[in-house]
């Protein structure tokens, strides 16, 4: 019988699981992950789950019940350590050995680790598995704790929020002058910054953090340009890296990520990739591009599985993120390599918080629409996905004043 493996235990790689048996495959299905959990989503792990406010089943995508249901061989707390592409096999770390027909990887992405020292202090955190959430909430759900938070990326600005709504002391630490300025720009971070400093949140920004002290063998400060910040703990929070050491090991093309053309398919026959770890040819800004956001495995999971099947797949959705910190909500769509060349137009009031950002692309004779960021204003993110899907040229005029609906701009 055809048996297909997945290796993950993310999105990713429970929705292509889900796919898979949604699109009539009924061949033997085994689902690998290293974790103790069954796959789940990251989200909540910063927000509402880290809270309190959300339960588990806010992050386990099926419960392993469901697995067993659907005929599905869940196998939690096993690493897949090696990848044969020829034998077409995956080693596991029990011993044993799976052999597929076809093959997808999806072991997402690990925290990024900062060489300094103090580092392994008990009370310094990472945030990427429902573990350290857990570790993590057990020591902020009481409030009154210390918190000091390296970086000021999307992680660390979304549990800077939370810690504080539970009552902790918060400072960020962060060596650009303006947070989040890679992902939405100078203008747009500082708005993230007012937000937060309004909020009783102390930002430190163009700081050189040098190390991380404790007694005890446990966190009592970073030394920040030599002067002491006090933590009862320390989140580090800089970024990610793609788990690629399978990949890697069974010679893969590598290209920050598994390079994978359009159908997510990677060089060796039978072996696909989605999710964190994949970088994918999109075939609108053609090139490659690699994403770590819910939206991405969420879709990138489901085509996978269609490929898997032999379907005609070409994965062109438009990269979308979500984040709500303190009053703030916020839904992101665009292009992140078109974006970063774009200008910013603002419709509304950055300073109310009520608005839509647009990034538009103006090197050609007409302008066009390659990213938007819609700020407290709600029920607009396909409207704005619309126009950048259009390729239209757009009336900046009429792009910046509400009063004109964005449905007026679309093409007819």
């Amino acid at each position: 019988m055809t048996h297909f493996v997945i290796v993950g235990g993310g999105l990713a790689a429970a929705s292509a699981a889900e796919t898979l048996r949604a699109e009539g495959f009924d061949g033997d299905l085994t689902v690998v992950t290293r974790e103790p959990h069954a796959p789940y989503q990251r989200p909540p792990l910063s927000k509402g789950y880290l809270a309190g406010v959300e339960g588990l089943d806010a992050v386990i995508v099926h419960p392993a019940q469901w697995y067993s249901d659907n005929g599905i061989a869940l196998r939690t707390s096993t690493t897949a350590t090696s990848l044969d592409p020829v034998a077409r096999t995956v080693a596991l770390d029990d011993g044993g050995a799976l052999a597929y027909d076809k093959v997808l990887l999806a072991t997402g992405a690990t925290s990024r680790m900062l060489p300094i020292e103090g580092a392994e202090l008990e009370g310094v955190h990472t945030l990427r598995t429902l573990d350290d959430a857990d570790a993590l909430a057990m020591m902020l759900r009481g409030g009154g704790r210390k918190l000091v938070l390296i970086g000021s990326g999307w992680i660390g600005m979304e549990v800077g929020a939370t810690a504080r709504g539970l009552g902790n002391d918060v400072t960020i630490l962060e060596r650009d002058p303006v947070p989040l300025a890679l992902a939405v720009g100078p203008e747009m971070g500082r708005m993230f910054a007012a937000l937060h400093t309004a909020n009783g949140v102390e930002l430190r920004t163009e700081v050189n953090v040098e190390r991380i002290v404790g007694s005890g063998g446990r966190v009592r400060g970073v030394v920040v340009d030599g002067e002491t910040v006090p933590a009862d703990l320390v989140l580090i929070g800089v970024g990610a890296v793609p788990a690629l050491e399978l990949a890697q090991g069974a010679g893969l093309a590598i290209g920050n990520g598994i390079l994978v053309d359009a159908a997510l398919r990677a060089g060796a026959p039978a072996v696909l990739a989605a999710g964190d770890i994949a970088s994918a040819f999109h075939p609108v800004v053609q090139r490659h591009q690699r994403s770590e956001h819910w939206a991405n495995a969420l879709n990138e999971g489901p085509a996978a599985a269609r490929s898997m099947l032999g379907e005609r797949v070409s994965f062109s959705h438009i990269p979308y993120f979500y984040t709500d910190q303190f009053d703030l909500g916020m839904e992101l769509s665009g292009y992140p390599s078109l974006m970063s060349e774009a200008e910013l137009l603002v419709r509304g009031d950055v300073d109310s918080r009520e608005f839509i950002a647009f990034w538009v692309d103006r090197a050609g004779r007409d302008s066009r629409v390659v990213g938007g960021m819609n700020v407290n204003i709600w029920d607009v993110n396909e409207q704005v996905q619309a126009l950048i899907r259009s390729g239209a040229a757009v009336d900046l005029a009429a792009l910046r004043d509400p009063a004109v609906p964005l449905e007026s701009l679309l093409p007819t």
